[in-house]
């Protein structure tokens, strides 16, 4: 335990995915490393993925009955207005009886009526934007901030620059560039072949419905330029089993040959870690947690920003690095057709592939959590 830090009390608010919630636990346990006595307590909304992943970290969360405003007519949008008004009432009662000493915006629906109300009562509150194009919600609750920690340049678009404090985003500790025994024991993990070269085909903690079909049109098409390329697919607990009968249609049709044989597809991944080790080259959509993590493990990436997020900002956050020749990018549009070509193009590419990976690798920031810690410290 670091002495120069006393225990305090902190609401960490928001979720919804993986890219909210990985660095919102991350921010949690350097707060405990910090001052074993810190007490913490998340909210989220009910329903969505942080009610399971929180406590599994070990952590006690607090599910809101908000929702976000679907983007046709539906019964659920008309009952919108009295999910903020519960959530935010519900929000006031948790304030009142944890009595935190600040309240912590990750970003998520949550995060919304938990610091309005916190902001209100006069409690310290932080944003930690993981975006390089802020959203509304987080916009809103930047005017009353304490500080907004950002992982991306020119976010005084979005906020009062003098609230602003570059800090990167937080990732899991595990992630890190690739040792020699960490090949070795994603290997025998993954079952993989060490001669081949390895391609990792992620879709967000929920999987993607663009990359699945990116991967099913190349094995349609048997498979051209994948010799001597093992592929990790995570396809997505929801598209598990449409990705499991196209793979036993494949195989009884024989696409692609010995390659389909190499084609390794689960719907959750668990040792992120090692699936980076393994892969040469990584497809992946931009959220802004994957592409920190991306960094952090220096891996040659191709980029397919998903068009369903707000304000598109996986765009805005896969052009940053594009502009410095850090990664690729293939647009959703474009991707059935085009990404597969490019991945096995890029994958056979050594000498392209060893650029992408030095300078993705200059723009890692491997202490995003501690340099979040301080602000939060400092606000208290």
């Amino acid at each position: 335990m670091d002495r120069g830090h006393k225990a305090i009390r902190a609401i960490i608010s928001g979720g919804g995915t993986g890219g909210h919630i990985f660095p919102a636990i991350s921010i949690a346990n350097r707060l405990k490393e910090l001052n074993p006595d810190t007490e913490i307590l998340f909210v989220g909304a009910e329903g969505k993925m942080e009610m399971e992943k929180v406590p599994a970290a070990g952590y006690r969360i607090i599910g809101l009955p908000v929702a976000g405003l679907q983007r046709k007519l539906t019964a659920s949008n008309l009952m919108l207005p009295f999910k903020i008004a519960k959530s935010l009432s519900k929000a006031g009662e948790i304030i009142d009886g944890f009595r935190p000493d600040i309240a912590i915006g990750v970003g998520g629906y949550a995060s919304a009526p938990l610091l309005w109300k916190a902001e209100r009562k006069g409690i310290p509150t932080l944003i930690q934007e993981q975006n390089g194009f802020a959203g509304l919600t987080n916009k809103i609750l930047g005017r009353k901030a304490g500080k907004i920690c950002v992982a991306y340049d020119g976010m005084e678009r979005f906020f009062p620059a003098d609230k602003i404090v570059m800090t990167g985003n937080p990732i899991r500790s595990e992630i890190v560039p690739a040792t020699g025994d960490m090949k070795k024991e994603a290997i025998g993990f993954y079952g993989l072949d060490p001669q081949k070269k390895h391609l990792f085909i992620v879709g967000g903690s929920l999987g993607s419905r663009t990359l699945n079909e990116s991967v099913m049109k190349w094995i349609s098409d048997g498979c051209p330029g994948g010799e001597g390329t093992e592929i990790i697919w995570q396809c997505g607990k929801w598209y598990r089993p449409q990705v499991d009968a196209f793979m036993d249609e494949a195989k009884a049709k024989g696409l692609g040959g010995k390659i389909l044989e190499s084609i390794h597809h689960s719907d959750f991944i668990k040792r992120m870690d090692l699936a980076y080790a393994i892969a040469d080259v990584v497809v992946s959509r931009s959220g802004a947690s994957s592409i920190s993590e991306l960094c952090a493990a220096h891996k040659a990436s191709i980029f397919v920003p998903s068009p369903n997020v707000t304000e598109d900002h996986q765009t805005h956050n896969a052009m940053a690095l594009v502009r410095k020749n850090a990664g690729l990018i293939i647009h959703d549009a474009e991707a059935v057709e085009k990404l597969m070509p490019a991945a096995c193009a890029l994958i056979a590419d050594s000498a392209k592939t060893r650029e992408l990976e030095e300078n993705i690798a200059t723009l890692a920031r491997t202490d995003a959590a501690d340099a979040i810690a301080e602000e939060i410290y400092r606000l208290v």
